[in-house]
Parts: C-alpha cells; structure tokens; sequence
C-alpha cells in the first residue's frame, strides 16, 4: 500500500525544494503539483490566451497533454512532448498559474492525474490544496509556511541573476497579492486542513527544514511497517 505525504503551502515557502530533497532521501517520488498547473498556464500564454478569461483556458485544455517524467531522479515537465521544466519558472507563469487554478475545470482537468499517480507510487504531493482536496486522506498533512518577507528574500536570490530579473519589492509584492489570491480564490483556496501539522521555516535553514520533514515522515513511515 502506498504512502502518501501531502505539503500544503503559500508562494515561495520552499515547498518543492524541501520536498523534492526529502522524496530524494527516503526514495519516494516527488509530485510538484503547481508545476502541472504552471504548465497550462505556460501552454496559454504561449497560444495567446487570456488567463484572466476562463472560457480562453477551457477551450485550449483538450490541446494540452501535461506529463511529469522522472529523469535520473530529477522531475521533469513536459507538454505535449517538450520538455518545459524552465521555461515554466518565470515571474509571469507563476501569476498565470495562479489564475488558471483558480478554474473550476482546469482543477478537473488535472485532478485525475495526480490521484494516480499517488495511487501507484509512495509520494510526496505538494501544493495548495493537497491535503483539503486532492489527497484527503493522506498519511501526514503538512502545512508549509514562512512570513512573506521570508518568503520574498528566498524567492529573490533564485531570480536576481537572470535576465530580467525583478526587485525584492517587486517580488515580494508578487507573494503578497498571491498569497490573497489563493486564499480568496472560490475553488479549492489555500487554507490549513485541519489535521495538518504546521510547519513555520521562517527562521530555519533550507537543512533543517528538510530534515525536520523527514523526521515527520520517517515516523509516518516506521507506524506504516510495524
């Protein structure tokens, strides 16, 4: 029987790194759901639609085939055959996918996919609404968060050497607005499930934040074997 460890989160609290390095240490397969999602949004920026229109995004999801391939270890993410794991990494298709998800029939689109590939495999599924929505009855729900200004400095030091990189200002003003979008949104909104356990890494390192998820889930793992 698979395990299933579900990560719920707002905008740059290092949900995909800690779990993605905690899925590498205890073998388990690392879901990054909001890169499916950046994925569509990705596939209607690139075909000119207007994120904002839901019917634009509706009638483009029969073109869009969104795959995660686990290369070597590593996720990643392909439309329709190319692989788009960094072109889907900008500013602007983390605001697109925030969109997008927020469409009732984008969430369907997707839903399937994801309780899958967490039927067949030990996982780690992060997100926004994993723990409320899509995997409800997971074995350990965790709640990832860190203050915005946190949050806005990691984010930061990710970007600051690329082409066209934004302010810290501009950034953290991106996780604010965000953080109100996806908690306000009517469809599945970011929220705390209620028995998930909160975990604030606002002063801990990316190391102890890692290890103290693995700590969570190593617990969850020992309980499931005995």
């Amino acid at each position: 029987m698979s395990i299933n460890i579900a990560i719920d989160g707002p905008a740059g609290a290092g949900k995909s790194t800690i779990a993605r390095k905690a899925a590498a240490e205890l073998g388990f397969i690392y879901v990054d759901t909001g890169a499916l999602y950046r994925s569509v949004a990705y596939y209607c920026i690139s075909a000119g639609a207007d994120v904002s229109a839901p019917e634009s995004v509706e009638k483009l999801l029969p073109e869009i085939t969104p795959e995660l391939r686990f290369i070597d270890g590593v996720q990643h993410v392909f439309v329709n055959g190319s692989d788009v794991s960094d072109k889907i990494r900008t500013p602007e298709v983390s605001m697109a996918a925030s969109k997008v998800s927020a469409i009732p029939a984008v969430r369907a689109f997707l839903f399937d996919l994801q309780k899958k590939i967490a039927r067949e495999n030990d996982i780690i599924m992060d997100g926004r609404d994993i723990g409320t929505v899509v995997l409800p009855d997971a074995d350990l729900k965790i709640f990832l968060t860190a203050s915005p200004e946190a949050r806005a400095d990691r984010r930061y030091m990710e970007l600051k050497d690329k082409p066209d990189a934004p302010t810290y200002e501009q950034v953290l003003a991106d996780i604010i607005k965000r953080d109100h979008d996806d908690s306000t949104r009517a469809i599945a909104p970011l929220k705390q499930a209620d028995d998930a356990v909160l975990c604030d890494t606002t002063k801990l390192s990316l190391e102890e934040s890692v290890e103290t998820i693995i700590g969570m889930i190593k617990k969850v793992k020992d309980g499931n074997n005995r």
